[in-house]
């Protein structure tokens, strides 16, 4: 037993203490989760803003966000603009969306001649909703109307953007084809319109949080039985209303990914007010998840079977 227990310790200590990759592909066989940023929004932590890629058989399938610094890592990642079937917003705050541009001006020097399809939230007083967000970058009078062929039919392929309804709360099901499906379901960012994703594919699912407070109590229903659970763990346990309006503390992380049975949960967006207190939140969420729990770093992959 005492044997046990140390190896056990140990095995924390590597999961806390584990230095950044800084280069890495996952394995050409099989479904892996990628996470090409594991930050937020600060410029001093190391990190990549968030950001996320699910593999399948070697090839890069679906994009989550695309924060600062994420374009770097999906370089690093090796993975293909070509091969991208769909690209998933969570909301459009800088930290979530800031490498889109470059990612599409970026296409002009690859191959891709299929539509890219692009999906994110309805907007409100703060936010615009996801087709006014591309138009006001590609548009005719959007900030880089010099890519505006990717949206008006004149280039290779063209981005085709849908809004989903922040307004509707249940799940609902965006993308179905032989290859993936692709469901989403409103979360609460404070004021900012924020949707949750699941992918489910290849007979394996995975649920991305975004950044929420969990006040509109929905994601469990996304998350329940997904085989991994992305969650973002920007504040700690201890955080002032403001954080908690924008944000879940650990233990709501916790008590989510309990009563969603999700087989791993997956801690990202990590910020330099929650790393380095690794053992303080996974004791508020071992109060309510016992499965597998690790700390996110860029351009980390998680296995998925397949």
């Amino acid at each position: 037993m005492i044997i046990k227990r140390l190896i056990f310790v140990f095995l924390q200590i590597i999961a806390i203490y584990t230095p950044m990759v800084t280069a890495a592909t996952c394995p050409g066989q099989g479904l892996w989760l990628q996470v090409l940023g594991s930050g937020g929004p600060e410029i001093d932590d190391g990190r990549a803003s968030s950001g996320y890629l699910i593999w399948k058989e070697g090839r890069a399938r679906v994009l989550v966000d695309m924060g600062s610094g994420s374009l770097a890592r999906f370089e690093q990642s090796k993975a293909l603009l070509n091969e991208l079937d769909v690209i998933l917003l969570t909301h459009l705050h800088v930290d979530h969306s800031n490498d889109l541009p470059a990612l599409i001006k970026g296409s002009f020097f690859t191959r891709r001649d299929r539509d890219l399809l692009i999906f994110g939230p309805t907007g409100n007083h703060l936010m615009p909703p996801l087709t006014t967000f591309i138009n006001s970058l590609f548009g005719e009078e959007g900030a880089f109307r010099y890519l505006n062929n990717y949206v008006d039919g004149s280039g290779r392929y063209q981005l085709v953007p849908g809004d989903i309804d922040i307004t509707l709360p249940a799940k609902r099901v965006v993308v179905d084809t032989e290859q993936f499906k692709v469901s989403a379901i409103p979360v609460d960012h404070g004021p900012i319109p924020a949707i949750a994703w699941r992918v489910d594919i290849a007979g394996r699912s995975v649920v991305f949080s975004g950044d929420m407070s969990n006040k509109k109590n929905t994601l469990w229903q996304l998350a329940t039985q997904a085989d991994i659970l992305v969650a973002h763990h920007a504040i700690a346990e201890q955080s002032n209303p403001v954080a908690r309006n924008l944000h879940m503390p650990p233990s709501e992380i916790g008590k989510i990914a309990g009563r969603a049975s999700v087989k791993q949960l997956v801690l990202s967006h990590r910020m330099k007010r929650t790393i380095g207190k690794e053992s303080e939140s996974r004791a508020h969420i071992r109060k309510h998840y016992s499965g597998p729990l690790l700390f996110a770093d860029d351009l980390q992959c998680f296995g998925l079977g397949g």
